[in-house]
């Protein structure tokens, strides 16, 4: 059932747990009722917020404008020729979907594990972990067309995804909410174990070859070692994206501080950890009034009890100003800062 609200708080819809409201929240459950949503809309119920699980934002202050959210629910999976195309509905929490996957032999999404948020921001976001992004996975993408209220269709190159990008963050924002995601998945497992200490973690659990819920359980438990739990410290997990640079500003790096550590992108260029570099730059555990880096993991930034968008904001910048000077590399946050 379709729920309409106005005045309506946020504080349960945002991971950093900000105390905001909104003017007007709707959040609907067919594609129909997104439909007339979009179709009844006025300049008055502007400006519009897609939102999915809130994993990804920092709200600095209420909300003018009115925020759409997806709760299309179900699943369905078809098999051709050793790929299986499942299609979800965007308000499906994507761990739940990752869970279905392991539990009924469709690979591909393992290493995916536990990331936060919903079907529908894995489209926007191209989430990605441990050497898979959603972009590898998606097949398609439906949405409705604020502007007509049509139902769309858009193929994985029409997305034009890359790190951390897709045209829904860009030249499609604020366009296109999107209703259901269909990836193409394996019936064969074939891990990927290479990325982080994937396989260090398997070793010391005696395991070489690792069946597909092993490394399931094995990346959830790396993620709950490395991040904090949202219900205890209001987060967004990674809160900067690691910046891709020029193989010669590498090579630079290199030259003044050590070992750097990298992930080669391609032949000329390199991903540099923003964790790392915010943990040589003394941040690590530390705070800045009620907000604060998470001791394990350089790269979160936490809300340490009645902390304010704006205080969080703060330490943002805070980090990204040292940065810069000690790096010559300007850090950008992941997270949508509204």
């Amino acid at each position: 059932m379709m729920k309409d609200l106005h005045g309506y708080n946020l504080k349960g819809h945002n991971t950093f747990g900000m105390d905001v409201n909104c003017r007007r929240y709707i959040e609907f459950s067919t594609v129909d009722e997104l439909r007339h949503v979009v179709n009844s809309l006025s300049p008055e119920d502007e400006p519009l917020l897609f939102m999915g699980g809130g994993s990804n934002l920092l709200f600095t202050k209420d909300y003018c404008g009115t925020v759409l959210h997806s709760s299309i629910k179900g699943h369905h999976a078809t098999r051709m020729d050793g790929n299986i195309f499942l299609r979800c509905g965007s308000g499906e929490v994507w761990d739940d979907v990752v869970r279905l996957c392991v539990d009924n032999g469709m690979y591909g999404a393992e290493n995916l594990s536990l990331i936060p948020g919903e079907v529908g921001a894995s489209a926007v976001q191209n989430i990605g972990a441990y050497g898979v992004e959603a972009k590898d996975l998606i097949e398609k993408v439906e949405a409705v067309d604020v502007k007509t209220g049509e139902v769309c269709e858009f193929s994985n190159s029409d997305c034009e995804y890359s790190y951390r990008w897709s045209k829904f963050k860009g030249e499609w924002r604020g366009r296109y909410v999107i209703t259901y995601v269909t990836y193409r998945l394996s019936d064969t497992f074939v891990p990927h174990l290479d990325y982080g200490n994937i396989r260090s973690e398997l070793e010391a659990k005696c395991i070489n070859s690792p069946t597909v819920s092993q490394l399931r359980d094995i990346i959830i438990e790396i993620r709950k070692a490395k991040l904090p739990d949202p219900a205890v410290e209001g987060n967004a997990g990674s809160f900067f994206t690691n910046p891709i640079v020029e193989k010669g500003k590498y090579e630079e790096l290199v030259s003044r501080f050590g070992k750097v550590p990298h992930y080669t992108v391609d032949g000329g260029r390199e991903k540099i950890p923003a964790g790392w570099m915010i943990e040589q730059c003394g941040w690590k555990g530390k705070s800045l009034g009620r907000a604060g880096v998470h001791s394990c993991q350089a790269l979160v930034l936490v809300n340490r009890g009645g902390a304010s968008g704006a205080e969080i904001l703060k330490l943002c910048d805070a980090i990204r100003n040292d940065v810069k000077l000690r790096f010559g590399i300007d850090i950008v946050p992941e997270v949508n800062v509204i």
